[in-house]
């Protein structure tokens, strides 16, 4: 991209998957949380496996997450800013979850999202997901 911003529509259509996405894991909802996926999809994530390659390996990431979550699951955006063109947009985001402390208390964590999509087929699909903290002493 050389440095315009992104067209308002596509920045709201950008918006409507990640915020659909969003909302799908906080009802636990598998079909919703893969439903934007492409079926190749890389993923860097916080807890192992390091990557996951392709919407299998994606998808048991999300049953780790709700193994370690209780109800209601809180996976909130708190900042988001889209950059997209024609065919390609990526999305920073900054996220807000709890796990589970070590008493099981609910311990909070800010939590950082980098998120590559592509137009395919007239359809905004995520082919990339990076979940990560910041390093820690």
């Amino acid at each position: 991209m050389d440095g315009a911003r992104s067209s308002s529509r596509e920045d709201l259509a950008v918006r409507n998957v990640v915020e659909s996405w969003a909302a799908a894991v906080r009802r636990r909802d598998y079909e919703g949380i893969l439903k934007n996926h492409s079926a190749d999809i890389v993923m860097f994530d916080v807890p192992p496996p390091f990557q996951s390659k392709g919407i299998e390996a994606y998808k048991k990431t999300w049953d780790l997450f709700f193994s370690c979550t209780s109800d209601p699951v809180i996976f909130d955006i708190t900042a988001m800013t889209i950059f997209a063109d024609g065919s390609v947009a990526f999305v920073i985001a900054n996220m807000h979850c709890t796990e589970p402390g070590p008493q099981g208390e609910r311990v909070e964590l800010e939590f950082r999202l980098t998120i590559g999509l592509q137009k395919i087929d007239g359809q905004w699909t995520i082919v990339h997901e990076h979940h990560s903290v910041p390093a820690s002493d």
